[in-house]
Formats: C-alpha cells, structure tokens, sequence
C-alpha cells in the first residue's frame, strides 16, 4: 500500500522547472510586498531580502556543483548574479538602493523558466 502512495505522490511530483518558478513567484511577490511596506517594519523588509538572498546563494552553490547539467556560461552567470543580488541587497537593507532591481531580476529569471511566448505580464 505504500508503494502505491509513493507511486502516486511521485507521478504528480513537480517538475523541478516548475517548482523553481512557483520559489521565484513566492520571494519575488515577498520583495515586492517588503517594497511597499513602511521604512521601519524591518522585519517584513529583511525577511524579503534574506529570502531572496538564501534562494540566490543555493542557487550559486548548485551551480558551482561540478554535476550541474547547464552548461558552463549559464552558471556562470547564475553566479555572478548571485554575488551581484548579495551585493545589492546589502545596500537595501541599509537604504541605499530600492528593491525594484532585485524584483526584476527575478521577473526576468521567472520569464526564462517558464519558456518562449510566455508574456512578462504572465510572469
């Protein structure tokens, strides 16, 4: 019987690209509530952000995983926007910069994952 559940638990498991996509809508959609959140509910604020940095970090330590399956250039620049989010994240957090880069970086990546002749709107 558990075999069975297992069986059917696992046919309707999430692709991996779907799972990333619906990740990416959460934090994305957590900046973005952060983003017009008051100046001093630093909660909400840091929440949003050291999400989104946790996401980018695994992101870059996948891709710095010799058996990562993208090619070279790809996680390669996944890295290097993952230096670059931890960066401009600091610089939020101390009011420096606005979150509106961090929310469209991730709206870009979103529109990758979820494929050609998706709209932005969609995203």
């Amino acid at each position: 019987m558990s075999l069975q559940a297992y069986q059917q638990a696992a046919s309707r498991a999430e692709p991996p690209r779907d799972a990333e996509y619906r990740l990416f809508g959460q934090v994305t959609r957590a900046l973005m509530r952060a983003s017009q959140s008051d100046k001093f509910d630093f909660a909400t604020r840091i929440d949003a952000i050291d999400w989104n940095r946790r996401l980018w970090s695994a992101l870059a330590q996948d891709c710095a995983n010799p058996g990562n399956k993208l090619p070279a250039q790809v996680r390669a620049n996944i890295i290097s926007l993952s230096i670059w989010v931890s960066r401009h994240s600091s610089l939020v957090m101390r009011g420096e910069e606005s979150f509106e880069d961090l929310i469209e970086i991730n709206k870009m990546i979103m529109q990758a994952l979820a494929g050609p002749g998706t709209s932005s709107a969609a995203a």
